[in-house]
């Protein structure tokens, strides 16, 4: 049974963790709502972005000039997983949901045959993956110094993705990420990006005419295509992770202050039999005069 001097310390030392978690969870609520309003004001540019495209890619699918970013290389022998996790830990299940998904995915392409290659976008990533698939592992982004995603960093990674792709490193790629729905939900994603692959595609009407063509059109707005889906989730990413984080630092302000009740419940009990027990060997000698 602990002493009464150790049970003082774990409270102590429990009140400590509980100030910092609750710090913590300030921090995010403040962060989250940055990452939120960035989040969602970028959803309706790629939304439109996705729309033109799609219209496009109609029209110029199976011509002799399509861009091999919307046809792809006629084959799907290598895949390049891109990975997309948080610098930091302390979010939940955040980062492992995110890793779990790419994990199955890797299985599964094994499995058939496929070659796979993982770029890693964030430290917990990289960590969770490396274990398992180090002899994967293509490349690694670094944005630990980066305070505040832009679009210049986004536009880094897809250059990066599109020179691979360029050099015949792979045949398809995919990125990973959270799609973030609320602060206790966040949806792991899988969105393939090379070749581009568009939901429900509708040519545009005969009336209008391009100059230049739609595949000269599409080979210029497909780099710029890849890079805002890369851009809407990294943004999608931060706020998940500050909203996982939140939630995380919540339920561990809430159990240290559970804890703080119950070491305290049992520091007064135990302080109580201590003086319980004084009194009785008090009362003991005195009648044993």
């Amino acid at each position: 049974m602990p002493s009464l001097k150790d049970l003082k310390n774990r409270i102590g030392s429990v009140k400590n963790t509980r100030k910092i978690t609750k710090a913590m969870q300030m921090v995010a609520a403040a962060k989250l709502r940055r990452a939120q309003e960035a989040a969602e004001s970028a959803r309706p540019y790629a939304e439109q972005m996705q729309k033109v495209m799609s219209g496009l890619a109609a029209s110029s699918t199976g011509a002799a000039n399509a861009p091999r970013l919307l046809v792809g290389t006629g084959s799907d022998k290598v895949h390049l997983l891109v990975v997309m996790t948080a610098e930091r830990g302390l979010c939940g299940a955040f980062n492992s949901s995110i890793v779990r998904m790419a994990r199955v995915r890797i299985n599964d392409l094994i499995r058939q045959g496929k070659t796979v290659k993982i770029l890693t976008v964030g430290r917990k990533g990289r960590e969770q993956l490396k274990r398992d698939f180090n002899e994967l592992m293509v490349g690694h982004i670094d944005l630990s110094e980066v305070k505040r995603v832009g679009y210049d960093d986004a536009r880094g990674i897809a250059d990066d993705v599109m020179e691979r792709f360029k050099v015949g490193e792979f045949d398809v790629a995919t990125i990973f990420f959270s799609r973030f729905r609320s602060v206790i939900s966040q949806e792991p994603t899988a969105q393939q990006i090379i070749p581009a692959v568009f939901d429900a595609p509708e040519a545009f009407s005969t009336i209008y005419s391009f100059e230049p063509t739609e595949g000269e059109i599409m080979a210029e707005l497909l780099p710029h295509g890849v890079a805002t889906q890369i851009f809407a989730a990294l943004l999608e990413n931060g706020a998940s992770e500050q909203g996982a984080r939140m939630s995380a630092m919540d339920s561990a302000t809430r159990n240290a202050g559970d804890m703080i009740d119950r070491l305290t419940i049992e520091y007064n009990r135990s302080r109580q039999a201590a003086i319980t027990k004084e009194l009785i060997e008090i009362i003991s000698g005195a009648e044993a005069l």
